[in-house]
């Protein structure tokens, strides 16, 4: 999130502009965690999510992926509810999913497997928003089940996951604070 720091936050911002401004933020995330550059909250077994010949294993990259999205996500409902309509905030939201998907396409991804991607997507937000409403060590055992790794070693997982979840959300919470969303559509 030091990305965020950089920037001032722009007065207005389109509905698509903030979907496209989230989506590079999740792969920003999610590449970084892959790469392993992301050394604020490391997960205790970085191979976790890499098979033996040391690239991303593809279900637990995609769930890392899908956790990276939830995050980004939950940040900008927190950011903008009860200022901005939930439709607008949906619009926004819609167009971030819609880029993330885009480019999975453009990077290889069977567009036939996007149905079963984006059902997964709305499991996982599901499970993740009720662990969240519930506690932030619930939070993180769901992401860790999901994610992956040595189950001797979820307790550390876990709150590994809910730290980056922290650590996405609330910057990305209070950079969107100062943001007028714009409905376009709407």
């Amino acid at each position: 999130m030091d990305d965020l720091q950089e920037f001032r936050a722009p007065q207005s911002m389109t509905t698509s502009e903030l979907g496209d401004s989230l989506a590079r933020l999740v792969w920003e995330s999610f590449t970084d965690f892959l790469a392993r550059e992301d050394v604020e909250t490391p997960l205790p077994r970085p191979e976790a999510l890499r098979d033996g010949d040391g690239t991303p294993e593809s279900e637990s990259a995609e769930e890392a992926l899908i956790f990276f999205m939830w995050a980004h996500t939950r940040g900008a409902q927190q950011a903008f509810l009860g200022r901005v309509a939930d439709a607008t905030i949906r619009r926004g939201l819609d167009a971030l999913h819609r880029a993330v998907f885009d480019d999975m396409i453009a990077h290889g991804t069977p567009e036939a497997q996007l149905p079963i991607f984006e059902q997964r997507v709305g499991a996982r937000y599901a499970e993740y928003n009720q662990a969240a409403a519930e506690s932030d060590e619930r939070l993180g055992a769901a992401v860790s089940r999901h994610v992956g790794g040595d189950p001797a070693e979820s307790r550390a997982v876990a709150h590994a996951m809910t730290e980056r979840a922290i650590a996405v959300a609330n910057p990305l919470r209070d950079f969107l604070e100062e943001v007028e969303l714009v409905d376009a559509e709407g």
